[in-house]
């Protein structure tokens, strides 16, 4: 198997001399979180994806399509869309999407990608015309075109290392499986409800893994009228029965809950219950497979001793929140653009005398998932977090909204140490430092 070819440096631009020789000097750094003023070699591209094929446009500096084509989502048609864009002079190619093959192409080619999402696009069609209709070939022309004339706005792809990528593909497929997990859970207590009521509520939930093998063996009523306390219990033993319950207390709800389906229907339905039941191990156990692949990669990290320094920042929630924050520092030079990007700051709009200040629907749904997760949980263990949650209900906020306070407030924080490398500690944290004094002077 090849190991994958390195990211291409950043192109260094050398300087000619008058006699047309090659000067051992550089040009000064080009900052990589903006473009340059004008498109290399005055060409744009556009590329708009699909799971089939890519329309690609190319336009010149007035805005004239050069060059229309379409290649195919494979390797051959990557390496064709390279070629071309290559031949056509292009330098920077703008696409709807920040990952993919077609963007890992772009990107070893040397080319440099600019992200411009599907809703600025669907936007940005009216420019050109009021159908407003939805054309391939048409949005690549529309990303072209923005990218050549909205330079000021726009902002190339910064990548984050293959370590990173990695750690966050991981971490997505495990939430993607949880909530399978959440949908099958629910299915299951559905099923059970109509036909064998007695298991829900038994544990503590319905896909733990002492609820799981009680299903497994005792599939329908006519199993559950079997047990008694003595028995309930002796099966509990053999299985690891780690809870608090008392064997009566357990046998006694069962036989408090209505009365399942027995005979030939009960089996009907002990067939359904096992079949989900099977269903819903195996994709508790791929979980826990993941769980443990998550913990390699967070501890091979080099950010990791960042992000688990964090309160109650246990390996999956430190790896989530490095998963998607990344590792790219130019991607976020303020606190505020990592705080807009994940939707903790509100959105206000002014017209005339009217300002609304409303929720921010823009955002990277999975960073803010990572932040606020991390922020209404770290209530628990820190003072300050503490006291900013409890302030902001005091004005009257709800939980989501609240808990959006803190994630904002605890961004500031993050971002200082993500930059500086430094793990977080609550003697340097100033803010919590003034609450405890103060908490002391009033005891």
């Amino acid at each position: 198997m090849r190991e994958p070819r390195p990211r291409p440096r950043p192109r260094v631009l050398q300087s000619l001399s008058v006699g047309g020789s090659t000067s051992d000097r550089t040009a000064p750094e080009i900052d990589p979180t903006n473009l340059p003023p004008h498109p290399p070699g005055g060409v744009t591209a556009g590329l708009d994806w699909s799971t089939t094929d890519h329309a690609v446009a190319v336009v010149d500096h007035t805005g004239t399509t050069l060059d229309r084509f379409t290649v195919a989502a494979d390797a051959a048609g990557l390496r064709e869309l390279v070629r071309r864009l290559g031949q056509a002079g292009v330098g920077e190619v703008a696409i709807e999407r920040s990952d993919g093959q077609a963007v890992d192409a772009l990107l070893e080619a040397g080319l440099a990608v600019v992200v411009i999402s599907p809703n600025q696009v669907k936007n940005l069609r009216s420019r050109y015309g009021q159908a407003g209709n939805k054309d391939d070939r048409f949005d690549a022309f529309v990303l072209a075109d923005t990218l050549r004339t909205d330079r000021a706005r726009l902002r190339p792809l910064l990548p984050d290392s293959p370590a990173t990528v990695l750690l966050r593909s991981v971490v997505r497929a495990r939430k993607d499986l949880l909530a399978h997990r959440i949908g099958l859970a629910n299915q299951l207590r559905a099923h059970l409800q109509l036909y064998y009521s007695g298991p829900v509520g038994l544990f503590a939930d319905l896909d733990a893994p002492t609820s799981l093998r009680f299903l497994t063996r005792f599939t329908c009523q006519d199993d559950a009228d079997w047990l008694t306390p003595a028995r309930l219990g002796t099966w509990l033993g053999k299985v690891g029965y780690t809870g608090r319950k008392d064997p009566a207390v357990l046998h006694r709800h069962l036989m408090a809950a209505p009365r399942g389906a027995r005979g030939p229907e009960g089996a009907g339905a002990a067939a359904i219950t096992l079949a989900l039941v099977r269903a819903l191990t195996g994709l508790v156990k791929q979980i826990q497979v993941l769980e443990a692949k998550i913990g390699e990669l967070l501890d091979a990290h080099t950010d990791a001793h960042i992000f688990r320094s964090l309160p109650r920042a246990q390996a999956l929630r430190a790896a989530r929140l490095l998963a998607e924050i990344g590792d790219c520092r130019a991607r976020f030079p303020t606190p505020e653009s990592l705080a807009s990007l994940a939707g903790v700051t509100p959105s206000t709009r002014q017209s005339g005398k009217v300002k609304n200040t409303t929720f921010r629907w823009a955002a990277d749904k999975h960073l803010r998932d990572a932040v606020c997760d991390f922020a209404s949980d770290s209530r628990h263990v820190s003072p300050w977090a503490a006291d900013l949650y409890r302030r902001a209900r005091a004005r009257g906020h709800h939980h989501p909204h609240a808990v959006r306070i803190l994630a904002r407030a605890w961004v500031y924080v993050i971002w200082r140490c993500w930059q500086n490398h430094q793990p977080y500690d609550p003697g340097q944290h100033r803010a919590l430092q003034q609450l405890l004094d103060q908490s002391a002077t009033a005891a």
